[in-house]
């Protein structure tokens, strides 16, 4: 008998006995599902968890009279549930998590007794159910965003119970978003590549990046390895000797702008490093990512704003399911000390030809240092004591300035930190996006250089996008505005949110996948999270 026929007529099996048993319990069991319900929803929330499940079991049952959810002519819908459980693993997640393994072994066809183990049995597949859904959802921990998903997975298996639609359940928990659609396609063939074999590439002969026409006695496995990546068009692959040549730098390059690295098409000891990162640790970066997006809010109604902090840049969407109206490149938080924080903010206003009110972190740590070194730093950089008092800069200004009772801001102006505009969604953070007068750093492969807010390359262009739906905002009215002049705030007619996320796995628009650095080392902070939820179901 052929595996396919084997696995048919086992779940018809199950199914069977599982219509078999529910006659002799019929009378018991509810009272039984009614006892695990109340256990269940007096239980102690689990603190990690970003969802509160003890009202499930009860809000489930109830609505049906605590009568058992996987027997009689529903029998069919457990084999079908235990198949899904079974595939968690094609979304991202673990399978192990909702141990569907264990779940069939419960289940009546492996030795079931009594009307309590045919009621833990049913209960059992329902929480398991409902946590996966939860979990594609919103996710299995608590996200890093200050506000959280509401998350409430009993009303979607209701329907699906009833319109006999589970997988349909399954497809409407997961995210709306075009990326992570994108990024489970991906998994599916990086998980290909992960079972292939891949020796690692030898090094360059002098320990020094080699240029096109060099020797390199790797040229042909790098050549294969370009090819499988996509970075080579596979016919070229086989045509690569012992020379580092045109066609392998150019794949290079290719390679190192999909990996953040200086896209200069030097094989180098980073960009070695990089080519031999294996392929399962991208897969669990883009498992990590696709977890991070079930973070994200219901973006279906657009349009809205999205910055990737480890990919340094912003796109402007319309819908969720659209292209992006606008991809630019952003400066964003210094990793070491000022790391731009993930958040959902609002974006309301834009002010052009904006001062700049400085921190008191900066005042504290930049301003009044620069004013011991010299006095007349505030000039120098057009900038203005705000308070009472005399803008003289003496022992008592500094005095204050340290207190907080004084405070510095930079006029509007070609020295004004934040550009001609200023982006402004308010937030106990104080971040914002902004334009900025040092354009060099743009060019940078990694740019977190800012003490937290967003630097933009392209202000004019997202100006343009957000004041798009506003009477008498031509793109000439913008650069109108934008050019020096008096500082002006536009209110926004609506709301307009904006995503600041972090992935180090992302499709591009041209359906590349690209490995950003984990610049904020978040990762690791993830994968510690997810293992202790683990070990807490385990337990």
């Amino acid at each position: 008998m052929s595996r396919c026929s084997t696995r048919l007529a086992s779940r018809f099996a199950l199914a069977a006995l599982l219509l078999a048993v529910q006659c002799a319990w019929a009378g018991s069991v509810p009272e039984r599902i009614r006892a695990l319900a109340g256990e269940s929803a007096h239980a102690s929330r689990a603190a990690a968890s970003p969802y509160d499940e003890r009202a499930w079991l009860e809000r489930f049952y109830g609505a049906r009279g605590y009568a058992p959810a996987w027997t009689g002519a529903a029998a069919p819908q457990a084999a079908q549930a235990l198949e899904l459980l079974r595939k968690a693993d094609e979304h991202g997640l673990a399978a192990q998590d909702y141990d569907p393994h264990a779940l069939a072994l419960r289940m009546p066809a492996h030795g079931a007794s009594g009307a309590d183990d045919a009621a833990d049995q049913d209960a059992a597949l329902t929480l398991a159910l409902l946590r996966y859904l939860a979990d594609l959802h919103a996710g299995r921990i608590r996200s890093d965003f200050v506000t959280a998903r509401t998350v409430d997975p009993v009303p979607l298996l209701q329907h699906a119970l009833a319109d006999q639609a589970l997988a349909a359940a399954v497809d409407a928990a997961e995210p709306p978003l075009a990326l992570y659609r994108r990024l489970k396609t991906t998994l599916v063939e990086y998980r290909k590549l992960a079972s292939l074999p891949m020796a690692p590439l030898p090094a360059v002969p002098s320990g020094r990046a080699i240029e096109a026409g060099a020797a390199y006695a790797g040229a042909r496995a790098l050549a294969e390895r370009l090819a499988l990546l996509g970075d080579l068009a596979p016919e070229q692959a086989g045509t690569q000797s012992g020379t580092y040549s045109t066609a392998l730098a150019q794949a290079v390059k290719r390679f190192q702008d999909r990996h953040g690295l200086d896209a200069d098409g030097r094989l180098g000891r980073q960009t070695l490093a990089t080519l031999n990162v294996p392929m399962a640790a991208r897969v669990r970066q883009i498992e990590l990512s696709l977890e991070r997006l079930r973070w994200l809010p219901d973006l279906s109604a657009g349009p809205f704003i999205a910055v990737n902090l480890p990919s340094f840049r912003l796109w402007a969407f319309k819908a969720a399911d659209a292209p992006p109206e606008l991809a630019t490149r952003v400066i964003v938080g210094k990793a070491v000390r000022t790391q731009t924080p993930l958040f959902i903010g609002s974006l309301r206003y834009i002010e052009f030809n904006p001062y700049w009110n400085v921190p008191p972190s900066i005042l504290r740590a930049e301003i009044v240092p620069a004013l011991l070194r010299d006095p007349h730093y505030l000039v120098k950089n057009d900038m203005e004591v705000v308070g009472p008092g005399t803008q003289t800069v003496d022992s008592a200004t500094l005095a204050a300035l340290r207190a907080g009772t004084l405070r510095v801001r930079q006029r509007p102006g070609p020295l004004n930190a934040l550009g001609g505009i200023k982006f402004g969604l308010p937030n106990a953070m104080n971040i914002y996006l902004h334009s900025t007068p040092a354009r060099a750093l743009f060019a940078r492969s990694r740019r977190d250089f800012s003490h937290g807010c967003i630097r933009v390359e392209d202000t004019p262009a997202l100006a343009n996008f957000v004041l798009g739906g506003q009477t008498d905002w031509t793109s000439e009215a913008v650069a109108a505005a934008m050019a020096p002049g008096p500082n002006r705030t536009v209110q926004l007619k609506a709301p307009m949110p904006v995503v600041i996320f972090y992935t180090t796995a992302i499709i591009d628009l041209d359906g590349r996948p690209l490995f950003p650095e984990d610049v904020y080392r978040l990762d690791g902070a993830l994968e510690r999270s997810l293992a202790a939820r683990a070990d807490r179901q385990a337990w």
